[in-house]
Order: C-alpha cells, then sequence, then structure tokens
C-alpha cells in the first residue's frame, strides 16, 4: 500500500512522536538530553517552528508544534534527528540508523484539542506509572513550565492556553487541575490513534474544512471492498 504523504499545514498545531530503531534508546544520560534540547531549540528558531510543549523519554519524543511554512516541520525535524543522531553515535561509540523511520505527526483542530494533546504529553508518566505527582517532577518535558515551576524559553504558547486564566497564577492552577483529573481513556485512544496513523485530529466540521486543503483522505477508509449495487430490471 503506498504510503500517504504527511500532513503539514502552516500556522497549525501538530502533534508529532519520533521513536528510537527497534524502540531502542535515543538517549543514555543527561549530557545526551541536555544536547538533544538544544539542538531542537536551534532548529527551531532555524526553520521558524513555535514549540508548545515537549517531552523526552528513553526511546521517543513528543512535541506539540506550530510550523510557519508547510516545509517547516519536515526541515525541523530533519536537523533535529540528524544532529542527535550523530552526536549519540559520537558519544558513545555506535554507528548505524537511532531512528525508526520518518516521524509520525498528526494536525490537530485549534481549541480544546490543543490543549487535550499538550495535557497528553505531559501527563505521560502519570498514566505510565499511576501517579500525578511523577508528572509533576518529570524535569525533561514542558510540565514544569507550565506548573511555573521554570521558565522554559523554547516554549511559546499555543494561542488555548490563554484562555485558561487571567493571570499566570490561573493558568497554572487551571493546569494541574486538569493534571490531576487525568484525560479520559477515549480521548488517549483518539490521540494516540491520530499520531501513529497520521490522521488530522478534530471534529468532522474541521476534518471536512482540511479534506479540499489538504488533497489526501483526511479519515480511514473502511476496510474491505465496497458494496455492489444490483439494479434489478425494470
Amino acid at each position: 500500500m503506498a504510503r500517504l504523504p504527511r500532513l503539514s499545514l502552516a500556522g497549525h498545531v501538530h502533534h508529532v512522536v519520533q521513536r528510537g530503531h527497534n524502540r531502542q534508546d535515543i538517549v543514555l544520560d543527561d549530557a545526551d538530553r541536555e544536547r538533544w534540547k538544544a539542538f531542537l531549540a536551534d532548529a527551531a528558531v532555524t526553520y521558524r517552528v513555535d514549540v508548545h510543549a515537549w517531552l523526552l523519554l528513553n526511546d521517543h519524543f513528543h512535541l506539540v508544534v506550530t510550523p510557519a511554512e508547510p516545509p517547516a516541520l519536515g526541515r525541523m525535524m530533519q536537523a533535529l534527528s540528524r544532529r542527535h543522531a550523530a552526536e549519540f553515535n559520537r558519544r558513545h561509540g555506535r554507528s548505524g540508523t537511532l531512528w525508526e523511520g520518518r516521524f509520525r505527526s498528526s494536525l490537530v483542530q485549534p481549541g480544546d484539542w490543543v490543549l487535550d494533546c499538550i495535557l497528553y504529553v505531559e501527563s505521560h508518566a502519570a498514566r505510565h506509572q499511576g501517579s500525578v505527582e511523577q508528572a509533576l517532577q518529570e524535569p525533561w518535558s514542558s510540565v514544569g513550565h507550565h506548573l511555573g515551576r521554570w521558565r522554559d524559553p523554547l516554549i511559546v504558547e499555543a494561542p488555548p492556553w490563554w484562555g485558561l486564566g487571567n493571570t499566570p497564577f490561573d493558568r497554572e492552577a487551571a493546569w494541574r487541575g486538569r493534571l490531576e483529573a487525568m484525560l479520559s481513556p477515549a480521548v488517549v485512544e483518539r490521540i494516540t490513534q491520530a499520531s501513529r496513523r497520521g490522521w488530522p485530529l478534530g471534529d468532522e466540521a474541521f476534518l471536512a474544512h482540511l479534506a479540499p486543503l489538504l488533497g489526501r483522505p483526511v479519515v480511514p477508509r473502511p476496510r474491505g471492498r465496497p458494496a455492489q449495487h444490483q439494479t434489478r430490471a425494470p
């Protein structure tokens, strides 16, 4: 089956996931993590991609970003992946590919779906380890920035963020409340499948709006052959 072209629209939020080859680690220590983040910051500025949220795990990473122009996302990811792989191989005396393949991404509908994607990224530890406090302490994530624990110069807030409250304290308190409430399993599954398969994330009206802009399917086709309609003789 032919691979669908990746969805990318200037000025729209995208949820991006990149994994290590065969789920191998892409970072082994904090020096690796610091270099990865520095490479991300440099590539984001160079190619004009706003970073709204990020999470770096041992074997993969998540980003929530908005490119200023259609090619910007791919160029940023290529630069980040190439530089990190070269430095990782040099530091650890290895060679060969580091990445699973091309990165996966999903276009995200403006508004609440953007906030849900950011929460999906920043609540990863809470979902997988069953502890909200674990998520609150995650150092290699943008969650500390959004809770007011430190200022992350990498982050450019997504427009829906400002609707969480009138002051920084209000927004940070609202975000902690969302972390504690967690996303529903249905929303988690929807975001997971959209990023894994490269489908846009949003309601029916948003998908209908995207279809003519992208020139490719925006929802999975039904499985199996189309039903055969028989015409009866008059």
